[in-house]
């Protein structure tokens, strides 16, 4: 942790607290004189490796203390890697002002309902203006892969940055919206000293297909099923939902939401007039249950395999009221995202063996990215024309990737900053540099829990899952070394029988004889003898290594063992 100098007066520091170095988790501050403003507060996705964990939240720490200094929190589209960490900003000061479209702010205030939070929001359209404290901010529609994104130019006295969002090129947007090259070309030319740019396709050549392209492959597929129709996607794609009722109803077909976030995001768009649904078409499920199969496309959520997903429970047989049998019709209308490769192929497997054809992005065009490749983004860069470039969101090698496209398009090198989650930035007299760095932790939302577990404990729960634990418990007279209980030796996730552990008593034995021998009284000590003694033997004899729990008790005599135990 590199501590930043003191912020000079009408300097910019800017300090993303997630997003960069991985692919979620969006958040930056904003600072000058003394007031703050924050773009997205979004939430990254556990991966295998974090059992348990439910959420991954942005590292508050850098402004905790500070949150009265925040002027409003600018929502840029309403993905949840965008807006999922709103609700635990917000509970530690509920009056932070959101600022963001109809659409982005009505799939938050949804989500804040839920913890029991009233946001004050400031709903903005394209094109227009809002001061807020130290900062006059710009809006401009860009395009992704949900409705009313929105890129902010944020004015201030130390020049003006450009903030993307997560963009790409739709030169046809479903909704006909396209990216407002108009207005951000007139904000280059008046001068944008830093352009904040999307970076998670940067290292992909040429252009993103169309929202668009994918309507022909899905409305065939509809057309040609014999049976009942699954499609499974992002309960926040509105578009390729739209796209999907109207296949359905061009093949007379009713259509169906199945899952809690479709039912809520989805009646959200219809509502705010995003999504729109022909007279009819809709039916609620006990409905469609009762409909013959080839008259229903149900649509829901669980294309990434998640366990308790809709998708999951069909293809496992245990959803209460959907079934799959031979000769139905399965769409996976959404990307894999990495980490999830086993668990979707897994899923396809079992949606096949059930005798569904499965359709899905390896073997149909029935997805494209809401993400821009290098030529898009080669296109920002030169309607945009900064003087300097910051990518963000992406791992590692998409930042790099998007800064060898910044000094191609003439940026100089050094006017190219490739930061990492937690730096500090500081703009000034149109020089841009990193003059620090914040430790940066995941913070692991677990059920209730918000930042208690540790990485430590996830390694815990690692071994856990994998090799499965041993306990050993021993109690011992410390004054004259006799072991009145034990060792007592059990396992739990290994296959082997506890009587394998026979031979291994008389050597916890010696080697608890031979510490005591050499003065050790300490049961704390002892309890890592037992741990090490153990952990050589199971490595050698069984090629394993469990998470070993030794307990070394105190006692004179077995009584004293199990009234320890009783009150443990």
């Amino acid at each position: 942790m590199q501590q930043p100098p003191k912020l000079r007066r009408d300097t910019l520091r800017i300090t993303p607290l997630g997003g960069l170095g991985e692919v979620g988790r969006n958040m930056t501050t904003f600072e000058i004189n003394g007031r703050i403003l924050i773009v997205d507060c979004g939430v990254l996705f556990p991966e295998d490796t974090q059992p348990g964990v439910d959420l991954i939240l942005p590292d508050f720490a850098p402004i905790a203390d500070r949150l009265d200094d925040v002027e409003a929190l600018v929502l840029t589209h309403g993905h949840e890697d965008h807006i999922g960490a709103v609700p635990y900003l917000l509970k530690l000061r509920p009056d932070i002002p959101i600022i963001g479209s109809r659409l982005t702010l009505g799939l938050t205030e949804a989500k804040l309902k839920e913890h029991g939070i009233t946001p004050e929001s400031i709903v903005v359209e394209a094109r227009d203006k809002l001061t807020v404290g130290e900062f006059v901010l710009e809006f401009f529609t860009v395009t992704h892969s949900i409705p009313d994104c929105l890129a902010v130019g944020i004015h201030t006295k130390a020049g003006t940055v450009l903030h993307t969002g997560d963009v790409k090129v739709d030169q046809t947007p479903i909704d006909g919206r396209v990216t407002d090259f108009q207005g951000l070309g007139r904000l280059g030319a008046e001068g944008v000293d830093l352009l904040l740019i999307d970076s998670t396709n940067a290292d992909r050549p040429g252009y993103t297909p169309s929202e668009r392209s994918v309507g022909p492959t899905i409305d065939r597929i509809i057309r040609e099923a014999k049976h009942q129709v699954i499609v499974s996607t992002f309960s926040s794609h509105v578009h390729r939902v739209q796209q999907i009722v109207n296949s359905a109803a061009r093949a007379h077909r009713k259509v169906v939401f199945v899952g809690r976030s479709m039912l809520r995001n989805l009646g959200i768009a219809q509502e705010l007039g995003y999504l729109h649904i022909p007279d009819g078409v809709l039916v609620d499920l006990k409905k469609a249950v009762k409909m013959p199969r080839e008259k229903v496309v149900y649509i829901c959520t669980g294309s990434q395999g998640e366990t308790l997903a809709a998708l999951s429970r069909i293809a496992n047989g245990v959803h209460p009221s959907i079934t799959v049998e031979e000769g139905d019709t399965v769409l996976l209308a959404s990307s894999l995202i990495p980490g999830n490769e086993n668990s979707v192929y897994a899923l396809i497997n079992k949606l096949i063996d059930k005798g569904a054809e499965v359709f899905h992005k390896g073997n149909a065009h029935v997805h494209v990215s809401g993400h821009g490749n290098s030529g898009e983004l080669l296109q920002w860069y030169n309607v945009v024309r900064p003087k300097m470039a910051m990518p963000v969101h992406g791992e590692v090698r998409h930042l790099h990737a998007n800064a060898d496209l910044a000094t191609s398009t003439g940026i100089a090198p050094k006017g190219v900053v490739i930061a990492h989650s937690g730096s500090i930035v500081d703009l000034a007299k149109g020089r841009v540099k990193i003059t620090g760095q914040y430790r940066n932790d995941h913070i692991f939302v677990d059920g209730s829990s918000i930042g208690e577990i540790t990485e430590d404990d996830l390694r815990d729960r690692r071994i856990l899952s994998a090799e499965g634990f041993i306990t050993v418990i021993v109690g011992i007279n410390l004054e004259t070394g006799h072991i009145v209980v034990g060792p007592d030796i059990q396992s739990r996730g290994l296959a082997e029988d506890d009587r394998v552990f026979e031979p291994l008593v008389k050597k916890v034995v010696k080697a608890l004889d031979d510490v005591y021998a050499q003065g050790e009284r300490s049961t704390q000590a002892m309890q890592q003898v037992v741990r090490r003694t153990l952990g050589r033997w199971v490595s050698q004899k069984l090629h394993r290594k469990p998470m070993i729990v030794p307990i070394v008790l105190e006692a004179e005599s077995v009584d004293d063992v199990e009234i320890v135990n009783e009150s443990d």
